[in-house]
């Protein structure tokens, strides 16, 4: 996937195969919000920021990494998500019963890493934002939002696969998980709302 051009990945998302789907959506939804602030942070840097160069290094540290594994988790919920048709094409029985517990368990996993991620990028935000480069502030407006379609988006790519895991412990280890994701939105919500009013004075 991470060589693949954009006309090409969209292609496949159109098309009537089970992978890339949401969950690899939502991951480069994540992928782009950690891109954009890396940028921003990039643009905050010099002689005029230099008494925020720590907080602008590490951001574009972490972004770099956050970048980096969303990428990989796109990647990840594409071949997890193989495992599930598979799973399903077995012969009926118990065996294909458990095979598709399983596949599904390893499904949500990369969505529920997708929150995480993406909830960490929001929190960047919030430290990014008041010291930005104002020239570039709209981005990290556009990277909270991003952002937040990446945590509802994997949030309903957790939720999907619940039903079907046998396991109470993994069920609600994986609910548990998801359960901060409203918080997380309130909170890219209000980055762009107090960058919206910045720059609608």
């Amino acid at each position: 996937m991470r060589d693949s051009r954009i006309v090409d990945f969209l292609a496949a998302l159109a098309d009537k195969v089970p992978a890339p789907g949401g969950g690899a959506t939502a991951a480069l939804h994540a992928a782009q919000a950690a891109a954009l602030l890396g940028m921003v942070a990039r643009y905050t840097t010099g002689e005029k920021y230099a008494a925020h160069a720590e907080t602008v290094v590490a951001v574009i540290g972490e972004t770099d990494t956050l970048r980096a594994r969303a990428l990989r988790l796109a990647e990840e919920d594409a071949a997890a998500f193989t495992a599930v048709t598979d799973a399903y094409r077995l012969p009926k029985g118990e065996q294909r019963s458990a095979a598709i517990a399983e596949a599904l368990a390893g499904a949500a996993e990369p969505p529920a890493r997708v929150i995480e991620s993406a909830t960490r990028v929001i929190e960047l935000c919030e430290l990014l934002l008041p010291v930005a480069n104002r020239n570039v502030v709209t981005d990290v407006a556009a990277a909270a939002d991003a952002a937040r379609a990446a945590l509802t988006t994997a949030r309903v790519n957790v939720e999907v696969n619940l039903a079907g895991i046998r396991s109470e412990l993994v069920r609600e280890k994986l609910h548990l998980r998801t359960m901060g994701v409203d918080a997380a939105v309130a909170r890219a919500d209000w980055i762009t709302a107090e960058v919206r009013e910045e720059i609608n004075p």
